[in-house]
């Protein structure tokens, strides 16, 4: 049963950072393609970043390249999203999902964390 446990969102203030972790079971995480999609207060899905099994390939959506950074630890079975210059537009509940939804942010994901960028 593939499982996926988001942590890590937070109160933060405009201009600072978060690292969101994601532990992933169930499946062969080491082999996976994973994805980082957000969902802000009254919008819909919006997929934010993935990267390939192996970590040396990376995308990301304009609205936060050069800002966050998607990495993975395969000997923990962790994603993780390195954010940085954080922008009020940036509040969502932030989720991990298998597999790139770079093109249909929907489907499986975990429960999600709540990023709330405010001064």
């Amino acid at each position: 049963q593939v499982q996926l446990v988001e942590s890590g969102g937070d109160l933060v203030q405009p201009g600072g950072s978060l690292r969101l972790s994601c532990a992933a079971s169930g499946f062969t995480f080491s082999w996976s393609t994973m994805s980082w999609v957000r969902q802000a207060p009254g919008k819909g899905l919006e997929w934010v970043s993935d990267i390939n099994f192996g970590g040396g390939r990376t995308d990301y959506a304009d609205s936060v390249k050069g800002r966050f950074t998607i990495s993975r630890d395969n000997a923990k079975n962790t994603l993780y999203l390195q954010m940085n210059s954080l922008k009020p537009e940036d509040t969502a509940v932030y989720y991990c999902a298998r597999g790139s939804r770079k093109y249909d942010p929907t489907g499986p994901r975990g429960q999600g964390t709540q990023v709330t960028v405010s001064s």
